[in-house]
Parts: C-alpha cells; structure tokens; sequence
C-alpha cells in the first residue's frame, strides 16, 4: 500500500506512535509518506521506504495567524494525486481529520481518496470539547472512512461526550520490543554515566505540559530521595520545567534530579531505570510507560484514563489516585528497597509488552483495518 500520514512532528505521543507507525509499515514493504510542517523527530531521513513532504506556510498581512489547515490540506491533495496514495491516516483529529476531509473532497472529481482518522486523547478530551471545537471534531470523525482509539477509555469518552454513532476500533498503541529492550550486561556502564552503584534511579518522560504534573514528580522523588540514595532523570521539555527546576531547588535535590531535556533516544535511557514516576492527570494511554514496560522498567503511575487498560495494579506496576504524592513514594521506596519484587515486577512488565503490545502483534491489526477501509470505498 501507498499511505499518507500526518501527525504532530513533536514529541507528544501522538506524534511518536504516528512516526514510528510509518517505520514499522515501510519495513513491512509498505510506501509511507509523511505529510507535515517538519519532519517528526524519529525519522533520520535514511530509512527505505519513508518520504517526507513539508507543508509550507507564508505568512499573509491579512491574517494575524497563517492559515496552516488550508496548505496541509492542499500539500495532502497534492501529494494523494502525484504519489498515488492509496489512503490518508491522520493522527489527532484537529485540525488533520478536517484537512483529510477537505483533500478528498479536492480530489473527489478524479478518484476516491479515504482516509482514516485516529484519536490519541487531547484532541478529544481537551481540545475537541471546547465548544467551539466541538461541531466540528464530531463532523470530521463521523466523515471518517475509518477511525480508531488507541484506548477503550478513549473511545468510550469520544462516543459519550460527542454523540458518535460509528464504529470505532481499538487499537493500542504499541512498541518495538527488539529495539526497547533491557540492557543485560551493558546495564552498569550504561548506569554509570547517571548515579553511582549504590543509588537507584528513577526516570520521568513527557512533554512537560500541567497534565503531567511534574511537579508531583519532584515531590514523589524527594521523599524517596530522604529515605536512599537515588536519582531523577528528567527526559523532555515544556512549559512547567522551569517550575520543577525551581522546586527541586527550593528542596535541596537539585544536585540529585537531572533535566536532560529532550531525547531522540530514549530506548538506550529507559532501560537505565529502576522505577518510571508517571503522576499523570490525564493519559488516555501511557505510551511511556508502556515504553519502560518494555525495558522491565515498571511504573508509579496514577489511576487515570486508559493507564488502568495497560498497567495491572501490583503485578506490573502500582496506580495512584491523583495527587496521592505520599502513597506512590511509600510504593516506590517499598520497591527500591526489595530487589526480588522489583525485578519480578519488570519481568511481569516485560512480558505484558512482549504478548499484548509489541509492534509485530499490533502493525498488522492497522494493515488489516486499512484493507477494510479500502474494501468499502471502492463499493
């Protein structure tokens, strides 16, 4: 097949699932091309298989913000006809499911373009419920030839709160369980760089947004930090990390938590970790924990969203209520303290990767739902 994909190019999950979709389907013998502003971050630009098309916007006088939608959905149009796409998957509904609509209704007097749109949270739970958003996200969903839910939850919140009618397919996120591994024998050195080998490590990854209450990442993390030696390895970016630096100040750890900003590759950090912190408000998966999972890496997180799908509570990681600081350090600090429950912990995780979310089982549903799609658009 020959499919266009347009996502966010950051570092929100679901530009990460998205990206990492068209690397898997290209190594299946797949054409993928990637329809953006910039090229999403975990592409290299070598891998066969994988073309990108940048949207370009000019800036007008006339318009105080640059009409983004109008040239992505002229860039996919354009793309569909010289490419020959067999179909548009687009990941977060607004504003790519409306642009999706809008390229195939350009191209409708030449060929039937479909497109398949896939919810990943925020474009539901934040941004499509604003009421100005709200018309239409649920007219962009209901034009869908397709549409899938990275999460039971997600998919029941979308039919609840927008009034869906059509059926929405889940399918979970996933992760390359050859490429995020534990380390084995390399795992000391690699530590080393981090915490002495007395310390124990602990690890946070995510967009540093207020959903993420990092905040209460330093806060778990200081109480551990009275009661062992450890460290904090803070992976991302956003607009509360100047926060968390000042509170990790203000407790004296500063020397003990590292910010280490944003990270291409953090299948060879992930690993480095003994316990993941997830405090999260919202997540409607958990795609980094699933991520540590893999690694054997269990999580703290908080009982939220479609976590509770991935996460089971004592066999392969602990969940929370939100806020509850103190009971997800008290479980940590149980668990640093018992290596035996630790270790059995990340192997339950690992295995719970392997059989329920590696991208060898997960990579075909979207093939086989892609067929389904086609199937119906050309009746």
């Amino acid at each position: 097949m020959k499919i266009g994909i347009t996502c966010y190019p950051t570092y929100g999950g679901s530009g990460v699932v998205a990206t990492e979709l068209g690397i898997e389907l290209a190594a299946r013998g797949h054409q993928v091309h990637f329809i953006t502003y910039s090229q999403p971050f975990r592409l290299t630009g070598r891998e066969e298989g994988i073309f990108y098309h940048e949207v370009p916007v000019f800036n007008y006088p006339l318009f105080e913000y640059p009409p983004y939608d109008l040239a992505l959905a002229t860039r996919m149009s354009e793309v569909a006809e010289y490419y020959e796409l067999d179909l548009l998957h687009v990941h977060y509904a607004i504003p790519h499911s409306v642009c999706a609509l809008l390229a195939r209704q350009m191209l409708e007097k030449r060929r039937y373009l479909p497109f398949v749109t896939t919810l990943h949270g925020t474009d539901i739970t934040l941004v499509g419920l604003d009421r100005s958003y709200l018309p239409i996200t649920r007219f962009a969903i209901e034009e869908s030839d397709g549409v899938t839910s990275i999460s039971n939850y997600l998919r029941e919140k979308t039919v609840h709160d927008f009034g869906i009618l059509r059926p929405i397919e889940v399918i979970p996120n996933f992760v390359n369980c050859d490429e995020y591994t534990p380390l084995g024998e390399k795992r000391a050195a690699a530590r080393a760089r981090y915490a002495d080998p007395d310390e124990k490590v602990l690890l946070h990854l995510s967009n540093f947004r207020p959903v993420k209450r990092i905040l209460d990442v330093i806060e778990v993390f200081s109480r551990i930090a009275q009661e062992m030696p450890a460290r904090l390895l803070m992976v991302g970016d956003g607009p509360d990390r100047s926060a968390a630096e000042y509170l990790a100040n203000s407790k004296g750890i500063q020397n003990r938590v590292h910010f280490l900003g944003k990270q291409d590759r953090v299948h060879e950090l992930l690993p480095v970790a003994d316990l993941m912190l997830m405090p999260s408000e919202l997540e409607s998966f958990g795609l980094a924990a699933l991520e540590a999972m893999a690694c054997k890496v269990p999580t703290i997180a908080t009982r939220v969203g479609g976590v509770s799908e991935l996460i089971e509570d004592g066999v392969t990681g602990r969940l929370f209520a939100v806020g509850d600081v103190a009971a997800m350090a008290a479980a940590a600090i149980e668990l640093l303290m018992d290596d035996s429950s630790l270790a059995r912990m990340g192997d339950a995780a690992r295995r719970a990767a392997q059989d329920r979310y590696c991208a060898s089982r997960i990579i075909p549903d979207y093939e086989r739902y892609y067929e389904r799609v086609l199937a119906r658009a050309e009746v």
